[in-house]
């Protein structure tokens, strides 16, 4: 299936002529693994829709970082959406998670079709719902889950969004999403190993 056949599918709902006004004024971008794609404090020119990969949205203190939430095939960035449509700077961090191709929609036209088409903020409503279910998730394990815990739930959710049961994680990684040092994380995947609940391979961590 080609690239504007995937958008006409994820607007099945939309009215024709946002449909053709969407593949008329947005554009397709191949990012990279690894790329960030939106700083905090930067304002926001486009809003994208991820067609396939995934995005890693985070937010950022000093040298500590906390994962908020990714955007998978099919979602779009609500945080992106509000800031751009309020012309406020971004307060959060986007970053490719592997190689990922989007769909960059430019703020003003999104402004100018949510008034047009009612539909489009229907979708985007749905994306607040999804990103706040996310967020209320996130905030649970931060207040009452033991880090090992979140440690397990982390590589769980990294396993299904990647689709792999065998994860290729630098440590540090796993803390900088965690909010918390690489010596801790190293500490916890040695005692998930003894309790049989993961397995440490050639540098590849493997839910059991």
């Amino acid at each position: 299936m080609d690239l504007s056949n995937k958008i006409r599918n994820l607007f099945s709902f939309a009215d024709p002529h946002l449909l053709e006004e969407v593949l008329t004024e947005a554009k397709f971008q191949e990012i990279p693994s690894g790329t960030t794609i939106l700083r905090a404090e930067q304002y926001v020119k486009v809003i994208p829709l991820v067609i396939s990969g995934v995005i890693k949205v985070f937010t950022s203190s000093g040298e500590k970082e906390l994962l908020l939430y990714y955007i998978r095939s099919g979602e779009s960035c609500v945080m992106s959406f509000a800031s751009g449509l309020k012309n406020e700077p971004s307060k959060v961090f986007a970053l490719t998670e592997e190689d990922t191709v989007v769909l960059l929609m430019p703020v003003d036209k999104v402004a100018v079709w949510s008034k047009i088409y009612p539909e489009l903020n229907t979708l985007f409503f749905q994306q607040f719902n999804l990103r706040y279910a996310d967020l209320l998730e996130t905030i649970n394990h931060v207040l009452f889950d033991k880090l090992d815990q979140r440690v397990y739930e982390y590589l769980k959710s990294k396993a299904a969004i990647t689709g792999k049961k065998a994860l290729k994680i630098p440590h540090k990684n796993i803390a900088a999403d965690l909010g918390t040092a690489r010596e801790v994380v190293s500490r916890i995947l040695k005692k998930l190993e003894s309790e049989k609940r993961i397995a440490l391979v050639n540098n590849e961590i493997e839910i059991l």
